[in-house]
């Protein structure tokens, strides 16, 4: 989203800023549509804990640093950065973690959720893949990598709900009319409902295919696009 926008010209937007976290909520509800049994059984109340207390981490981060991150999100050299690094990282992430001890949620323990929750902090820095970083803690606390990133879309609820109310009461404090013009939540509405459709198929078949392959060809694809970006910020064509 940061390179599109940048490529667009609408990066500078204070709109475009929240637009960018909204608009998440809506593929994070695809999450609640598909594993809608596991977030609505009433007998689950391990699983409610082990959610809540994976978000505490990024709560408290993303408040003491907010200032910090936004200026981050101006940065498409950041981004292609991030990529790369990434990339790297998860061309070797399934020789580091060769021995997932844990396939089921129910078998996870409270504290191993706390520390993905910190791993999913890394996603603060744009180009960081905040899935990602919640595989790559899941996979260090030795969940499978399906587990690992089925309870990493989990985190995803809370977290996204959170960041996108305190997105939209500090809109509304800071510049109401981007909360009041009815337009906006048209357009609002318009890229959740977008972000939601594109997510089911892209969730349902990420899981389909870490059943039966490792993430290295993601690796190639974050290194390809990083060196594009990277590109297009030296050309001047990215800010």
């Amino acid at each position: 989203m940061i390179i599109a926008s940048s490529w667009m010209g609408i990066d500078e937007l204070a709109f475009t800023k929240l637009f960018e976290v909204v608009i998440q909520l809506g593929a994070i509800f695809s999450v609640v549509v598909l594993y809608w049994r596991k977030f609505f059984d009433k007998g689950r109340l391990a699983f409610y804990q082990k959610i809540i207390l994976g978000t505490v981490p990024a709560l408290i981060i993303g408040y003491l640093f907010a200032k910090q991150i936004d200026r981050l999100l101006d940065s498409p050299r950041t981004v292609g950065i991030m990529l790369l690094v990434g990339g790297v990282i998860f061309i070797w992430v399934d020789q580091w973690f060769t021995r997932p001890v844990v396939s089921d949620e129910e078998k996870m323990t409270v504290w191993q959720a706390i520390r993905i929750g910190f791993w999913q902090c890394l996603a603060m820095i744009p180009g960081v893949s905040r899935s990602a970083a919640a595989i790559i803690g899941g996979l260090q606390q030795k969940l499978t990598r399906e587990l690992a990133a089925e309870f990493s879309f989990f985190l995803a609820v809370p977290t996204m709900a959170a960041a996108t109310g305190y997105k939209i009461l500090e809109a509304y404090r800071d510049q109401p009319q981007l909360i009041t013009d009815p337009q906006n939540w048209i357009l609002l509405l318009a890229g959740a409902g977008m972000a939601f459709l594109v997510a089911l198929i892209a969730i349902r078949s990420f899981i389909r295919y870490l059943q039966h392959h490792t993430f290295r060809l993601f690796g190639y694809y974050r290194i390809v696009v990083g060196v594009v970006v990277l590109i297009l910020v030296w050309k001047g064509i990215l800010k």
